[in-house]
């Protein structure tokens, strides 16, 4: 009766649905994982901004990498802003999706060290983007400055290319390390997004704080991977019995055929 199910279609059919399971739990495990990190790293953004701020020395240190524990920790810093070395940083997004730049200052702390920060957002200037746009002044003088700590960003990580041959004083992504190199000198792992002081105007808008109560729709996406697994062995098993079904029916009608035949033949004289 399933004789039909060792024809090449069959078998392929078969073939195709044990791969088919498999991949889709995998899948569905995938999405858990990518919900499971997305909650951790909720709880992790949550701790940091209501934690109280530290000084950023004891966090980072040149050629040091920023830890997931301490990403979005509020920490201060005493200094004064470099504008002479400042560079923007192109293709970044306000909060209304406007393209525009980042503003990265380095801000030289009391010990001759660097420390990379990010003033916020500004507007393109008009439709060149290579000309150095401008940028509101810093507050000037020896100040103490706090922001949220963050990564350092890499192409990896970003997927933003870090081009060559930018126009001048304009950089891809906010890196300690490739900054380093440009200034000749010691730069604190990481950079920080200022929060205080604010600007003097309306720009640089400063950055948003990052959002941490949405977990996304991954768990959705799992559940809905695996009950696309379950349902893979009953479709499989509903076409097999149809196909049964049908090819039963199709016998009964040939023998049903062939007996009218048999019926209605002459008799032998």
């Amino acid at each position: 009766m399933y004789r039909f199910l060792l024809s090449r279609q069959w078998v392929i059919l078969t073939l195709l649905v044990l791969v088919l399971i498999p991949t889709m739990v995998e899948l569905g495990f995938w999405q858990l994982h990518r919900h499971e990190r997305r909650v951790a790293l909720n709880q992790v953004i949550a701790g940091s901004l209501a934690a109280k701020p530290v000084p950023a020395g004891s966090l980072t240190a040149p050629g040091a990498k920023v830890g997931d524990a301490d990403l979005y920790r509020s920490v201060t810093a005493k200094g004064s802003f470099d504008t002479a070395d400042e560079v923007v940083v192109r293709r970044r997004t306000n909060a209304d999706e406007e393209v525009g730049y980042h503003v990265l200052t380095p801000f030289v702390l009391d010990d001759g060290k660097v420390l990379l920060v990010n003033r916020g957002w500004i507007p393109a200037d008009g439709p060149s983007q290579t000309a150095f746009p401008k940028v509101p002044a810093p507050p000037g003088g020896e100040l103490t400055i706090t922001g949220r700590l963050m990564q350092d960003q890499t192409t990896e990580d970003s997927g933003i290319k870090n081009l060559e041959g930018l126009p001048d004083r304009q950089i891809m992504l906010i890196n300690s390390e490739l900054e380093a190199d440009r200034l000749g000198e010691e730069v604190l792992g990481g950079y920080v997004d200022l929060t205080d002081p604010g600007p003097s105007g309306d720009t640089p808008e400063p950055v948003p704080s990052p959002e941490h109560d949405a977990i996304g729709p991954h768990l959705a996406y799992a559940w809905q991977w695996w009950l696309f697994a379950a349902g893979v062995p009953v479709g499989w098993v509903v076409l097999v019995r149809r196909e049964a079904r049908e090819r039963a029916e199709k016998a009964d009608q040939e023998a049903g055929a062939a007996a009218d035949a048999e019926d209605t033949e002459p008799a032998a004289v």
